[in-house]
């Protein structure tokens, strides 16, 4: 162990208290000093104190905890997860956390290892899920309003006024039918259900 590692603050946060228990000890036995612990953020972690916020990312858990870290003073995350599937690995990369460890493959080594990579602010990533994250990145990209062509940006800022299908080929000179294929693209693109869906995004995004 590196001398650098002593008695750096510690919070856990795991619902279940075995694991908890586990978790707690590994971090005692490696030299790190666990300054509190909770399961499902209950109570609320004290990033005051904290170091390094290990978490368990399910749910609503995980945007509470990128709240909080990102009202804390520089607090390192390092995120446990169960089910890797690419949105959640997304939100967390989004979120800033330092690390991402499978609940399948945690063993006290590696669990030490990635926090001491965390503390020295590198990031760790298992490797089976860089593809995974990549593909969401790129998905995400592709969908982006940004993305849209003029023709698309002027039949949602019609849409965002009010107009119908007619009014919107009226308006534009088109057929209803090239209005409503129009449509059909956008919702495509922006991996939107519904036209107000749609609005709203490319609105929040400040393209129409």
């Amino acid at each position: 162990m590196l001398s650098t590692d002593q008695g750096v603050p510690v919070w856990v946060d795991q619902p279940h208290a075995l694991v908890r228990r586990g978790m707690i000890g590994t971090f005692r036995a490696g030299g790190f000093r666990v300054v509190g612990e909770s399961a499902g953020l209950s109570p609320v972690p004290d990033l005051a104190v904290a170091r390094v916020l290990v978490f368990e990312a399910d749910g609503a858990a995980t945007a509470a905890a990128l709240r909080h870290a990102a009202s804390g003073r520089g607090t390192r995350l390092v995120a446990t997860v169960r089910d890797p599937g690419a949105p959640l690995l997304h939100t967390l990369a989004a979120g800033g956390v330092s690390a991402i460890l499978l609940h399948d493959e945690l063993t006290p080594d590696l669990l030490l290892d990635t926090v001491r990579s965390a503390v020295r602010r590198r990031a760790t990533l298992p490797a089976d899920l860089l593809p995974r994250l990549l593909q969401r990145s790129a998905a995400l990209a592709a969908s982006a309003p940004g993305t849209l062509t003029d023709r698309e940006r002027d039949v949602l800022r019609l849409l965002a006024e009010g107009h119908d299908t007619r009014g919107i080929a009226t308006d534009l000179s088109y057929s209803e039918r090239t209005v409503k294929n129009v449509v059909h693209d956008v919702l495509t693109k922006l991996n939107c259900r519904t036209r107000a869906q749609a609005v709203g995004l490319a609105t929040r995004a400040g393209v129409i």
